[in-house]
């Protein structure tokens, strides 16, 4: 009984993550570099890529006659800026090996970051083993060279910078993940929550005005020279809402026949469901900090709390509130995505067992859904059966959350109302 007790302390005490990381970093390591060398690569974009780099270097800063052999230059300035430097270390990007070395080098940095993250918002030990067994995360690092893992990397920078109340430079890290795919702006409602009961309450209009100039400049930076010369076709190109995936590549939504997922109707029910799940979260769940629901929002702005309150809410955007609220909000996207790429796994991989965590179901459970998961994500083509495990897990992952965070609220509105309570008397 006594080794059971010591192993579950070990398994579930967040101190002891800091012991599991390590070796975690270590293995996974040794296991990048024997992919590399023992598991073929499979060309897709990358050369694409590199054939609208040189194009760039040509002289062509109008976005819309950048292509390659897969088609145009979809992606915002941060991707062209990333993928000159790789143009450049690779030699022209004919250096596939060195590429995937540095895609390695980019995998194991974005899982120690991923790792420090969860440490912060204290994360339980026996969830860190899923992040490194990821057939599908492998691939799209070491074997697909895909920009998505720039993107992410980034976006964790600034959840990282978030948690420990960095909020400039969280603002920062975050421009520049949207500024190498525009995906990253599906985490953006959760972003507006956290900063506002952060880092705005009192200052409001200030502060916003510094974030907004903070995010805006990155993106003028990076994209100025596309700007002065074709601003419109530019932005049309790096933040195009309107594009259409095709239903052969759908992870997600193969078990809907292929009329019903081109057709406007199906993109206007998902977008409708994603901004009310969004409007759901921020209302009962993701206000929390403030103990208050969303409907109180403007007042909050226009006559804030007292000092001694606001302290108090700032103090309960704790890490771990940060970690959990931009993830769900990522995951309440890709739910409602009307197309998933094989690539887009990386955007999911990273939080899933974070996520699955904060549900509270029993780690059997947990494990049995990450791997369903894993196994759907691995199925090519995808399957009507495996594109329903992909949607199911998003769904149970979602609904969990909502559960799990339940205690969390009522805590919160408590807390709330003693502080305000102790600033009353004072």
């Amino acid at each position: 009984m006594k080794v059971i007790k010591q192993a579950r302390e070990l398994a579930t005490n967040p101190a002891y993550a800091q012991w599991l990381a390590l070796p975690l970093l270590v293995a996974d390591s040794i296991l990048c570099g024997l992919i590399i060398f023992k598991v073929p690569y499979t060309e897709i974009d990358w050369v694409a890529y590199m054939e609208q780099i040189k194009i760039y270097l040509a002289g062509e800063r109008d976005y819309t006659k950048i292509q390659g052999s897969t088609g145009p230059l979809v992606y915002p300035a941060g991707h062209l800026r990333i993928y000159r430097l790789l143009y450049a270390v690779t030699d022209g990007g004919k250096n596939v090996l060195l590429a995937q070395v540095l895609f390695a080098v980019l995998y194991i940095a974005t899982l120690a970051l991923v790792m420090a993250c969860y440490r912060r918002a204290r994360a339980p030990p026996y969830i860190f083993p899923m992040l490194v067994f990821s057939k599908r995360l492998h691939s799209i690092y070491m074997l697909r060279l895909f920009n998505d893992g720039f993107a992410v990397f980034a976006l964790f920078l600034a959840i990282y910078a978030y948690q420990r109340h960095s909020w400039m430079l969280g603002s920062a890290f975050y421009s520049f993940a949207v500024s190498v795919k525009m995906s990253v702006l599906l985490a953006l409602p959760a972003v507006g929550v956290i900063l506002l009961q952060g880092d705005l309450l009192g200052r409001f209009f200030s502060r916003s005005l510094t974030h907004f100039v903070i995010m805006s400049q990155v993106q003028i930076v990076l994209a100025l020279p596309f700007l002065n010369e074709n601003a419109t076709g530019y932005l049309s190109r790096a933040f195009d809402l309107t594009r259409q995936f095709l239903y052969k590549w759908t992870v997600n939504w193969r078990f809907v026949p292929e009329d019903i997922f081109l057709s406007k109707p199906f993109s206007t029910v998902l977008l409708g469901i994603n901004a009310g799940l969004v409007l759901l979260f921020a209302r009962a769940r993701w206000m929390k900090p403030s103990g208050s629901l969303l409907y109180p929002l403007p007042r909050m702005v226009i006559t804030p709390p007292a000092p001694e309150v606001q302290q108090f809410i700032a103090q309960r955007v704790t890490p771990q509130f940060i970690l959990t609220t931009i993830l769900t909000c990522n995951a309440i996207g890709m739910l409602c995505a009307r197309s998933l790429h094989y690539q887009f796994f990386a955007w999911l991989a990273w939080g899933t067992p974070f996520l699955l965590w904060r549900t509270g179901y029993h780690p059997v459970i947990i494990y049995a859904i990450w791997g369903a998961q894993e196994w759907a994500w691995n199925v090519y083509p995808s399957t009507q059966a495996s594109s329903k495990v992909v949607v199911g897990a998003l769904l149970v992952t979602i609904a969990g959350v909502w559960d799990g965070t339940r205690k969390d609220l009522h805590v919160a509105v408590r807390r709330r109302k003693e502080a305000k309570s102790e600033a009353q008397t004072e």
